[in-house]
């Protein structure tokens, strides 16, 4: 553990060999097509298949009719044609199964689908009656906190900031569309699933067939990124199913870019007003975040937008709330840093925005906030290491001596700035099993549910093995992407790592004792230990476990066009002990590029008139190119925590993600004197901020005072 170790399973890639869920071989499989809704809402009438139906190779074409019915879910998004009712444009309302995918395409367009359209409402807008605070968001964190007496706080404290900052809808974009092969033998289903979580997809889908534990097998031996888009069975995944159910055969399923859009998961779009109080010195008193946001009338998610406010900075007085609108739109559900992304970007903007009313240098208002113990839960912190961060990264980046003064850096046509936000993510740890195999030729076979979405999971956690096992990486064998191999969380909230690495390490050395035992004998039939966490972590002491990290931006922004380019990125991260500073850096620095991307273009356009999104594709939902990303840098601390896990480690995935557009919206402002408080910083807002005047901001509710 430590070393730059070369991904195990690069060979595989770079030739094609290592299989994604849409390749495996399945003899005589068929395919599956959705037909999808095309109201917002309302009730299909009628669904005429038989200009489908008479197309050769055409098998079956199904509906809520004649599909199997599944049992009630808690995710009612998965309750595939169980119901005529529509609750939103893109929804699956039929689906055609025929020999090839083209027959599949082309009869889906020749079933015609007859509707009582209902009024709908797409929109989000603060003040609708419907509003309301969940009384828990994603997470299990409560959908509001308060201590202290905020409103007295706020009226007595000498300097309040007050500004509203908004983050539009943005989408997963998988390099890997959604994928799924569907094989039933009796009443056995495998799954051959493009997979965050193969144990938890193979759960959730045996309860939704009613089908006993054990009887749903997903194989996700490679997963072309997720996201979060991938972390529990979406419906193409459940359609896959229902389809080879109905007519015998294996089916596959492979939703279209275009599809994806509206078939899977979306972050969504946040209002989130703030207001901060503090004294001349910095030191905040009273601290209000309030967050709207939308989901589905489907199922009420609410992303945690605000819990990092609750962990961040000290103050006395404090009040965090969710507040969720339901509407008639697709569900959106969790994207890179759920919650802590668009919720810091409104955070560590509005701290700029303080630090520039108290004539602070914005690295000191945070230090000058630095809690002892954590705000929300006053649990003591496992290691937190932000100040640190925040200096080592001001080092390496060059902050000495930055003019705080806006808009007077100019090389020509272009105006250039600096900016910097602290980032923040739990660090969690969930239940993990693994087994650990001492095979009779003196290699090692370990097996555990883990699901490696490119991020060099399965080479960290041979790294892991190979240290407790006291042997050569090579001697070790690591297989995984297989819900068999017994419990285990999702590549996912950052706790992939730190938890089927656990499980695997205790494998590991239960095994090495085992074979001290028997002074290295290894029998024919080999040798197996299996090890289980569960009780490990409900031993484990009450603690604050977070990441955190510091992200610097220098941006260039033309003053006749408004274009903005980041110049430069540069991450300073503490999150425990790395264990392959390679595929560490890799996920810092992607994550980081994903962060430059969310300030600068993604923006997914809801249109009014059906509830979903206009641009649709990669061609007009913009993310960023080579071009974009000129020059990002992560380094990290050397951190020790003893109450995380055996490896010491934190995850890192959704870290780096975390404060990057804060950055770069601080960094413009530095450079030109406009305050874009509306992401994404697009050079039509930027433009009208120069044309109004330097300390132009534009917000959708009141500004900063």
């Amino acid at each position: 553990m430590g070393a730059e170790v070369t991904r195990v399973e690069g060979r595989e890639k770079v030739t094609g060999a290592a299989l994604y869920a849409y390749e495996y071989p399945v003899p005589d499989a068929l395919y599956a097509w959705p037909v999808q809704s095309t109201v917002p809402r309302g009730t299909v009438r009628a669904v005429d298949a038989v200009a489908a139906l008479s197309l050769p190779g055409v098998v079956a074409v199904l509906d809520s009719r004649n599909v199997v019915r599944l049992r009630p879910t808690d995710t009612p998004e998965l309750a595939v044609l169980q119901s005529p009712e529509v609750a939103y444009r893109g929804q699956i309302v039929a689906a055609v199964v025929a020999d090839t995918f083209e027959t599949a395409r082309q009869a889906a367009a020749a079933v015609r689908v007859e509707y009582d359209v209902d009024d709908h409402d797409s929109e989000l807008m603060d003040g609708d009656p419907r509003i309301f605070v969940p009384e828990t968001v994603n997470g299990g964190y409560p959908g509001h906190t308060e201590t202290g007496d905020v409103d007295a706080a706020l009226a007595a404290a000498p300097v309040v900031l007050d500004a509203t900052y908004t983050t539009p809808p943005e989408h997963t974009a998988t390099m890997e569309p959604h994928a799924t092969i569907a094989v039933w033998d009796g009443d056995t289903l495998t799954l051959y699933n493009g997979d965050q979580g193969p144990w938890m997809t193979a759960a959730r889908v045996a309860e939704l067939f009613g089908l006993p534990e054990g009887a749903v097998r997903v194989v996700a031996d490679h997963t072309g990124g997720g996201f979060g888009s991938k972390a529990i069975p979406r419906p193409p995944t459940v359609l896959a199913a229902l389809a080879a159910r109905a007519v015998g055969r294996p089916v596959k399923v492979a939703a279209t870019r275009q599809q994806m859009f509206t078939m899977v998961s979306y972050r969504t779009p946040t209002l989130q007003r703030i207001r901060l109080g503090a004294e001349r010195d910095g030191r905040l008193t009273a601290i209000w975040h309030d967050a709207l946001q939308q989901s589905s009338t489907l199922t009420p998610y609410c992303e945690q937008t605000v819990t990092c406010t609750r962990v961040m900075y000290a103050a006395r007085h404090r009040r965090t709330t969710h507040r969720l609108a339901q509407l008639d739109v697709p569900t959106p559900s969790w994207m890179r840093a759920p919650g802590e992304a668009p919720g810091m970007f409104a955070l560590e903007s509005a701290m700029d925005e303080l630090a520039v009313e108290l004539g602070m240098d914005p690295i000191e208002l945070r230090m000058a906030n630095e809690p002892s113990v954590d705000p929300g839960t006053g649990q003591p912190f496992s290691s937190r290491n932000l100040v640190a961060c925040l200096r080592e990264g001001a080092a390496r980046f060059g902050w000495a001596g930055r003019d705080p003064a806006p808009g007077r850096r100019r090389e020509g046509q272009w105006l250039a700035g600096t900016g910097v936000a602290a980032c923040n993510y739990p660090a969690l740890t969930w239940p993990s099993t693994a087994t650990a195999r001492a095979e009779p030729g003196g290699g090692f076979t370990v097996r555990i549910a883990a699901a490696d979405i490119g991020t060099g999971a399965r080479t960290a956690l041979t790294q892991v093995a190979a240290d407790e096992l006291g042997v050569e990486i090579d001697r070790v064998t690591l297989d995984i992407g297989r819900s068999a191999y017994g419990q285990a969380p999702w590549a996912g909230g950052s706790m992939g790592l730190s938890s089927w690495g656990w499980a695997v390490s205790k494998a590991c050395r239960a095994l090495t004792k085992r074979l001290d035992e028997v002074s290295g004998a290894v029998p024919p039939g080999g040798l197996e230990e299996r090890a289980d966490t569960a009780e490990d972590l409900e031993a484990r002491r009450a603690f604050s476990r977070h990441a955190y990290g510091a992200q610097f931006a220098e941006v260039r922004v033309d003053a006749v066009t408004g274009q903005v380019r980041v110049d430069r990125l540069l991450g300073m991260f503490a999150a425990g002990r790395v264990i392959n500073p390679r595929t560490a850096g890799s996920q810092l620095r992607g994550g980081m590029c994903m962060g430059l991307s969310m300030a600068l273009h993604e923006n997914l356009e809801t249109d009014p008139r059906f509830g979903d999104f206009a641009n649709h594709d990669l061609a007009t939902y913009h993310i960023a190119a080579n071009a974009d990303v000129r020059d990002v840098q992560a380094h990290w601390l050397e951190e020790n925590d003893d109450e995380l896990n055996p490896m010491g480690s934190k995850g890192i995935g959704e870290l780096g993600i975390v404060g990057t557009a804060a950055a770069i919206a601080n960094a413009v402002y530095h450079a030109t004197g406009v305050r874009v408080r509306d992401l994404p910083i697009t050079v039509e807002r930027v433009r009208a901020g120069l044309s109004a005047g330097p300390s132009a901001g534009f917000s959708v509710g009141p500004s900063a005072r």
